[in-house]
């Protein structure tokens, strides 16, 4: 009698809610909200998708690509030939380099220096610590630009003028507590020279030393022209892939053509045979013209793609930002929340750029519904109205899926911003959860009946 009892008690409490309140839609007033339950079909479809949404975009970065858009870069402006295929002209033509700024004599590689200290009236050359490792007393400056000085060590002077490298040799010494009175002097200039060829007196290679030197000492030096015949007779000067032209008549009756001044690496070649010459320096021209062409055109893809590598770091870094601004929920996003019997409830992100139905919410945000325990016939989309005036009215678009046919109408309702969407239990499910709650309490109410 007391078992039977109890489990009255249990079934009463049951039907009273106090056990088990299952989740449900339910039309009309309430001290919540107004609710208005509209079944989802082909028309009431279309008066759902009417509210204005606008999905959020995907950042602008996501779009870009790492190209320039310039494109590869051309050679840029060809250096002015000097030559072209021609017939013999009746006078040579003149084409003078440009005018150079004089420059103080900066020591390079290959350079023997020398280190000098006064002693009495004359100069010798230091000894001790400081004494030359080599027949001709002096330091060669090496491949790194820098002298071997025992113990003071490597000094490197390369690029410096005298007096700059003075100074710095100057406070190596005086580091390696030597005594720093000295003075320095090139010894050998092999660092900068000028080529000279063609019909001169002794071809060869002339340095450049501390003063400048000029194109008619230089070919002084060679030993002067040998040519015979002065109207076609001239010195061409071939200085950064260009070649100038002065014709020798010209270099020795007009005295500002005399001081060209001369810069390393510059050739001269003084010709008295136009044909010849006029053939070979053509056709040197069109290789260096091509070669310049083909090395500007190398270094513009490398810039260009250079350029490429760091717009595409900066895409790659801006979108990862991004990325990581999601993962941790920190930038505005749209969302659609998953209630009810769903495999996964949750919150289900609004894509970007593009809408998103009530199929997408159900099958990819929520897993799919949970055929076990919902109810196919209550599939509600809970969307509040977005007139202040009604900010407690809310419409339940129902949809009856037990008709799988139904499904299709899912995939053209569209879901808004802050949607929820809800499916409703069965009713065996709500009894059996009931059971399950209850089925506890009747044990223990006839335990203890059966014990009192």
């Amino acid at each position: 009698m007391r078992i039977a009892v109890a489990i009255l008690t249990a079934l009463a409490l049951s039907s009273c809610g106090t056990v088990y309140k299952s989740q449900r839609v339910v039309a009309g007033t309430t001290d919540e909200a107004k609710v208005r339950v509209m079944d989802v079909t082909p028309q009431s479809v279309l008066v759902a998708n009417r509210s204005s949404y606008s999905p959020r975009e995907l950042p602008a970065v996501f779009n870009m690509t790492s190209g320039t858009g310039g494109g590869l870069r051309g050679t840029g402006a060809v250096p002015e030939p000097a030559y072209t295929a021609q017939t013999r002209p009746n006078a040579l033509e003149t084409r003078l380099p440009p005018e150079v700024t004089l420059q103080p004599y900066k020591i390079g590689v290959g350079d023997v220096i020398l280190l000098a200290t006064p002693s009495g009236n004359s100069i010798e050359e230091l000894t001790g610590l400081l004494a030359a490792q080599n027949s001709r007393q002096g330091y060669t400056v090496q491949d790194d630009g820098s002298i071997a000085i025992p113990d003071v060590g490597r000094v490197s002077i390369a690029g410096m003028t005298l007096e700059e490298a003075e100074a710095k040799l100057f406070q190596s010494l005086v580091s390696a507590q030597i005594e720093p009175t000295f003075s320095l002097e090139v010894s050998q200039f092999n660092s900068k020279k000028v080529s000279i060829g063609g019909a001169v007196g002794t071809p060869g290679v002339v340095p450049i030393t501390l003063t400048p030197l000029y194109l008619d000492e230089a070919l002084a030096t060679a030993g002067g022209t040998t040519a015979t015949n002065l109207d076609y007779t001239s010195v061409r000067l071939y200085r950064n892939g260009t070649i100038y032209q002065i014709p020798l008549e010209e270099l020795y009756s007009k005295s500002s053509i005399k001081k060209i001044v001369l810069q390393p690496g510059d050739s001269i070649f003084v010709d008295d045979t136009y044909q010849l010459d006029q053939a070979s320096a053509y056709f040197a021209q069109q290789i260096q013209l091509a070669q310049y062409r083909q090395g500007a055109r190398s270094t513009a893809l490398a810039q260009l793609q250079a350029e490429v590598g760091l717009r595409r770091a900066q895409l790659d870094e801006a979108r990862n930002n991004y990325r990581a601004l999601t993962e941790f929920d920190a930038t505005d996003r749209d969302y659609v929340y998953l209630t009810g019997e769903v495999k996964t409830q949750g919150r289900f992100d609004l894509p970007l750029g593009r809408q998103a139905s009530l199929a997408d919410a159900l099958y990819e945000g929520a897993g799919g519904i949970a055929t076990s325990s919902a109810d196919p016939r209550q599939v509600y989309v809970l969307r509040s109205s977005a007139d202040p005036m009604e900010f407690d009215s809310l419409t339940a678009w129902k949809l009856d899926t037990s008709n799988v046919a139904a499904l299709a109408l899912a995939t053209r309702f569209e879901l808004r911003p802050n949607d929820i969407v809800f499916i409703a239990e069965q009713p065996v499910t709500r009894w059996k959860r009931t059971i399950d709650q209850i089925t506890p309490t009747i044990i223990s109410i006839g335990a203890n009946a059966a014990n009192g």
